[in-house]
């Protein structure tokens, strides 16, 4: 079986039950309690606390702004944002160092979970690359009905993996556990129930993640003194 077809909807609360076929594989589910609408704000301080996995992040730490992102692989909107807008927060103000950018895995199908699987395994130096290269090639993989396995093989070979290191990791279950993990804690803890989900400095970004948007909200607290 492939072994994409393993990450079922069972297996985003635990792993362990295979499904028969890939044609389930192209819809999200509602794996988690849902609300209705998170929180407007929630405690810097409980957002920024470690878990089992490395924040995936760039810009210094000591930045005066943080921005926390959740996104899944195969949400159309956070492909958008990391395709179109991202770039341009990254030039204006993490590269200038103004800003510190997290991204957090919030998996909404089995085929999200496989990917963010395979960016962790490509290692810390690696992963951001290669989710910026799932994100481009999204329509190649995410929404296929045929097997996305074989493309996922060809984007993930370009960040170092062989065919044993590829199947390794989409069957690595404390991997899963923790992603799984990231999702139940910014569902349950934070309200987060969709994607993109941004907190910008506790603070969740309530209008349309364009840079203007972004503009209106970083801009007056890079001001402060």
């Amino acid at each position: 079986m492939d072994v994409i077809s393993r990450l079922d909807r069972r297996q985003v609360i635990k792993a362990g039950t295979a499904i028969a076929g890939l044609a389930m594989l192209g819809a999200s589910f509602p794996a988690f309690a849902q609300r209705a609408q998170g929180p407007a704000e929630v405690p810097v301080d409980e957002l920024m606390k470690a878990g089992d996995l490395p924040d995936l992040a760039i810009g210094p730490d000591n930045a005066k702004v943080t921005i926390v992102e959740y996104a899944s692989m195969t949400c159309g909107h956070c492909m958008h944002f990391h395709t179109t807008v991202f770039p341009e927060i990254k030039k204006k103000y993490v590269d200038t160092g103004k800003v510190r950018f997290i991204f957090r895995e919030f998996p909404l199908d089995a085929r999200a979970f496989a990917a963010s699987m395979l960016a962790r395994c490509a290692g810390p130096e690696k992963a951001l690359s290669l989710i910026d290269a799932l994100f481009h090639t999204q329509a190649d993989w995410a929404f296929v009905k045929t097997n996305p396995t074989p493309k996922l093989f060809e984007i993930a070979k370009q960040a170092g993996f062989t065919q044993e290191s590829f199947d390794k990791c989409l069957t690595d279950q404390k991997l899963l556990d923790q992603l799984t993990a990231i999702h139940s804690r910014a569902n349950e803890t934070f309200g987060v129930n969709a994607t993109p989900t941004f907190f910008i400095n506790g603070k969740r970004l309530q209008a349309a993640p364009n840079i203007e948007e972004f503009d209106k909200v970083l801009e007056p607290l890079l001001a402060q003194g």
